[in-house]
């Protein structure tokens, strides 16, 4: 039986998590963030409407659930409060479920206007951020001079933390990028503000996590991003500012990494990726299109075009590998139905793989790919394996046994009973 369980996208995000959250949400006592900031998006349907939350774990819309802001995210408060209120019209007060790491670091106006000035500037490389701030956080977070929650509680402190990183800051946006200079007392009136409205949340998530592990209780630790994007493991430098990787979660909670039980990876029945970067199996044709078309493919948090191309088995055999995944979940293999044609790429042509996986730099590799027929009877709606055509069966199972894990969830639509169980991983 798993207790603690790791939720992780094995692709570039965007995979389904909250599906599979929701899917596994009545034997949870609590989940847990442990990375990255509001530049994830989880798509959620409440009450007939479809609301995104970017901060808040997917399980906030269970009421019985507790959920965790663990020490790896970095938090803006703006985000964090709007999603609240969000989060309020629907699910009602959730102040005592909702408990934010006192060793969060803070998202400031400086970081925001520093990551978007960059993304506009000829002179960096444009990774394709989200312009939230995210990156430059987890920067001032390496260099030891993040404000963190616990911050806000002693003004002198959080006022001379300030005055020092603003030194720094307002010297590039006047000497570098030609902009005007952050206000302190802006800065420090707003953050003193936010910290009352903060207060109520604030918690100690080690402590409470450790609680609900004596307990033997039932945890979901939510990745977001996913594992291609890790700041580390990723496709670097086109990555995100954390380890999204299950390395992540160990420092991002305050756990002992031996205790995660089983881990749960998510990809698609295809590849998609939002943002610039290298993408092998990418479909600039029609094919491409429709997948996008049927597939929905718009960024929850941006709402661009998601670039989409046949499943890479390369890489999420890599992915499959490094995270320890027990099981993997298949999301919207229906968006296939009714292709003729059907493609895995299964190895790049005149490389090492070995040396391509190390560095991760796939910049125009040529894919190899095998080619297996689309299937006449549609998977949308099924809910029982052995209801599927044949050919999806073979699909799914080419897909095990090139990534070397058991497919145990596949989702054929959006509805959470729009999925097939093969093995319940809780």
């Amino acid at each position: 039986m798993s207790n603690l369980i790791s939720l992780l996208g094995l692709q570039w995000g965007d995979e389904g998590k909250g599906k599979v959250v929701d899917h596994l949400a009545k034997d949870l006592k609590a989940a847990v963030r442990y990375q990255g900031g509001h530049n994830a998006g989880h798509t959620l349907i409440i009450g007939g409407d479809k609301v995104v939350f970017h901060l808040l774990p997917s399980a906030i819309c269970h009421q019985e659930i507790k959920c965790y802001l663990g020490r790896g995210v970095v938090v803006s408060l703006d985000a964090l409060f709007k999603e609240i209120e969000d989060a309020k019209k629907y699910l009602g007060e959730i102040e005592e479920r909702l408990i934010v790491s006192r060793a969060c670091s803070l998202i400031q106006s400086y970081h925001i206007k520093l990551d978007q000035l960059r993304e506009k500037s000829p002179i960096s490389t444009t990774i394709g951020t989200t312009g939230r701030g995210i990156g430059t956080a987890y920067e001032d977070k390496v260099g030891r001079k993040s404000i963190r929650v616990q911050d806000l509680y002693t003004e002198t402190r959080l006022k001379d933390k300030l005055e020092e990183n603003l030194d720094f800051y307002n010297f590039i946006f006047t000497n570098y990028l030609e902009d005007k200079k952050e206000d302190i007392n802006q800065v420090l009136d707003r953050n003193l503000q936010q910290a009352e409205i903060l207060r109520p949340y604030v918690g100690n998530v080690i402590a409470d996590i450790h609680d609900h592990v004596s307990k033997q209780e039932k945890i979901l630790f939510e990745g977001a991003q996913g594992a291609l994007l890790d700041v580390s493991l990723g496709t670097y430098p086109f990555v995100t500012s954390s380890n999204s990787s299950i390395g992540g979660i160990a420092p991002g909670v305050g756990i002992d990494p031996r205790m995660i039980d089983y881990s749960l990876g998510i990809a698609k029945a295809y590849t998609t990726r939002v943002g610039e970067g290298p993408f092998p199996t990418e479909l600039d044709d029609s094919v491409g299109e429709h997948i996008a078309h049927v597939g929905g493919e718009v960024g929850a948090t941006t709402g661009r075009p998601r670039r989409c191309g046949w499943l890479d088995a390369v890489l999420l055999s890599h992915t499959v590998k490094l995270n320890g995944i027990d099981g993997i979940c298949l999301t919207k293999i229906d968006v296939l139905d009714g292709l003729d044609e059907i493609k895995i790429c299964t190895d790049y042509e005149g490389s090492s793989l070995s040396e391509l996986l190390e560095t991760m730099l796939i910049e125009g590799v040529n894919p190899s790919y095998i080619s297996m027929p689309g299937w006449e009877k549609p998977c949308a709606g099924i809910r029982e394996y052995e209801a599927l055509d044949d050919r999806a069966k073979s699909y799914i199972e080419k897909i095990e046994t090139l990534c070397g894990a058991p497919i145990v969830m596949i989702s054929t639509g959006p509805r959470r009973e729009d999925t097939i169980v093969r093995q319940y991983p809780l």
